[in-house]
């Protein structure tokens, strides 16, 4: 089993922060597009080379995001229409997430075995998430399942706290 930290600084504008290992060792970096559409964020490898893609969907009648991984698509994360509370759904060949994702405290099972656990760090300054991974094949996907669900928050946070004055 590998432990890995996303901790995201607070009030960062260029969406920039790194994934660290148990020994505080980077393993991955990741870059988000700044005043760019489609909104994207970058993971890549200690070597700079990029291994998975999160792509906000534009043009969207409700907000849609792909996560690929390797050049391929492994999950889709979408709003749902809902009148009363939102609710989002996640679609991913064989991939299921189980928990609260929307606390960052669940399990990803692929074809009903559990790969990966993440939990949010309460008490630190700024987003953090624990993310236990279970079999070494599934790291870049799990970091990238974490990675889109904070976005997928980000993006709801700051649409429910938009104003509008006309």
């Amino acid at each position: 089993m590998r432990q890995l930290y996303i901790k995201q600084k607070v009030f960062s504008f260029n969406d920039k922060f790194t994934v660290k290992d148990q020994d505080e060792q980077d393993r991955f970096y990741v870059e988000g597009s700044f005043m760019r559409i489609p909104k994207t964020f970058s993971i890549m490898d200690t070597s700079r080379e990029e291994v998975a893609l999160i792509t906000k969907k534009t043009l969207s009648f409700l907000p849609k995001f792909f996560v690929e991984v390797g050049g391929e698509e492994v999950l889709t994360i979408k709003k749902e229409l809902s009148f009363f509370k939102d609710r989002y759904t996640i679609d991913a060949a064989g991939i299921e997430v189980q928990g609260n994702w929307w606390d960052m405290n669940f399990q990803v099972l692929k074809h009903g075995e559990v790969v990966g656990e993440v939990a949010k760090e309460w008490f630190s300054w700024g987003d953090s998430y624990r993310v236990n991974v279970l079999q070494d094949e599934m790291e870049t996907v799990m970091i990238a399942i974490v990675i889109a669900i904070d976005c997928v928050k980000e993006d709801e946070s700051s649409s429910n706290s938009s104003i509008d004055f006309n």
